[in-house]
């Protein structure tokens, strides 16, 4: 198979979509691997490392895309929408429930897009979404901590605290992945914290975790508004797996709460769980509202790209051998977790949170598959 890394294009988005090791291996499986030059450098690999590893470099995005699968890290934007084609596989994060007119181009152009963030595994958990979301619930408190400088538009907070001064209150709104993460680095740097879920076997597993240290309650409003006034960083962090988030702090929370405070939406991607929150840049990470201070950078994850790359690469490597090995309908009709990734396949919505939420018709896979032979690379184009 011919698998292509082409160079990110959101701004400041240092990932890449494999880092060196990976393409090694995919060589080594007798896999053609072609990189756009510079993809690697955000994340500190340069050209050489990936020819060493048996990669072709190329010098255009043209060149990279022109391949039998994709990998990228971050959606494709707008100006990337013009290397889509029929049959195409493209193997990244897509949050497609946020993003209409993306959907709406890969649907159009019958392109095959497998989801990072909906495939689980036979437990339930989502693999590939994992390394991305525990880095961003690290990330969300070190960003929420500096935000809450005065300096920076926040109170002049500082989460732990001193002897004889109250420590910072953190208030994390969903308990999975990334809240799980932020809480262990707000207690770490001295917080309170509460968490607040509907799912209740989650709650008591982070109460087994981390003991009295920790406050759990059932996420419903009367929880909600008991918490806002006096919280000072409020982390948002639900997830629907391929679905929107719900939005549970609406504007007019914002009343309430002290000037100053800081919210820090994880789930922007998927449209947010705050409702005055907005996609931002590494750049101009924080914008005001009613005096609160929103941090919304949707590619977190992308400001520490070493690690993140190399985390990535470790999750997804097994899930494109793969595709790889014996082609995608194969793997496919295989491997049913992986199935799960699908969102669009040859025109139609394969994701029946992403159908609803961009309001197309739901096919199942399966039935789009048992159409094809089990075999080969390139798609059966009408």
């Amino acid at each position: 198979m011919r698998i292509g890394i082409p160079k990110e294009v959101k701004i400041e988005e240092y990932r890449v979509g494999m880092a060196p090791a990976g393409a090694r291996d995919l060589v080594r499986a007798g896999h053609e691997v072609i990189v756009e030059s510079g993809a690697g450098d955000g994340s500190g690999y340069a050209d050489d490392s990936y020819c060493r590893a048996g990669a072709r470099i190329v010098q255009s995005a043209t060149e990279a895309w022109d391949v039998d699968l994709v990998m990228k890290v971050k959606e494709p934007l707008v100006e990337e929408f013009d290397y889509f084609r029929p049959g195409l596989v493209l193997f990244t994060f897509l949050h497609l429930a946020a993003a209409p007119s993306l959907t709406e181009r890969l649907l159009r152009e019958r392109v095959r897009g497998i989801a990072y963030e909906t495939i689980r595994d036979g437990s339930g958990r989502l693999p590939l979404l994992r390394p991305m979301s525990e880095i961003a619930g690290r990330m969300a408190i070190q960003a929420g901590a500096h935000s809450l400088q005065r300096k920076n538009g926040g109170k002049g907070v500082l989460l732990g605290g001193v002897p004889g001064t109250s420590r910072g209150r953190v208030m994390i709104l969903g308990g999975g992945v990334v809240g799980t993460a932020a809480a262990e680095v707000a207690l770490g740097m001295g917080a309170q914290v509460t968490v607040l879920d509907t799912n209740l076997d989650r709650l008591t597993d982070l109460e087994e975790r981390f003991g009295v240290a920790i406050e759990t309650l059932y996420s419903n409003s009367h929880h909600r508004d008991e918490l806002i006034p006096q919280t000072d960083l409020i982390i948002g962090s639900v997830l629907i797996p391929g679905g929107k988030a719900p939005r549970l702090i609406q504007r007019s929370d914002l009343k309430r709460m002290e000037a100053g405070t800081v919210l820090v939406d994880v789930a922007v991607d998927q449209g947010g769980c705050i409702e005055t929150c907005r996609p931002t840049f590494h750049d101009q990470p924080t914008f005001m509202i009613d005096g609160v201070v929103h941090y919304c950078v949707a590619n977190m994850p992308g400001a520490v790209p070493k690690t993140s790359t190399s985390a990535l690469t470790n999750a997804t490597l097994p899930y494109v051998q793969e595709l790889a090995k014996d082609g995608i309908v194969a793997a496919l009709g295989r491997n049913q977790y992986l199935a799960e990734g699908v969102n669009t396949w040859d025109g139609y919505c394969t994701n029946r949170l992403v159908a609803k939420a961009s309001q197309h018709e739901f096919r199942p896979l399966p039935s789009l598959l048992e159409t094809l032979p089990s075999s080969g690379y390139e798609a059966e184009t009408d």
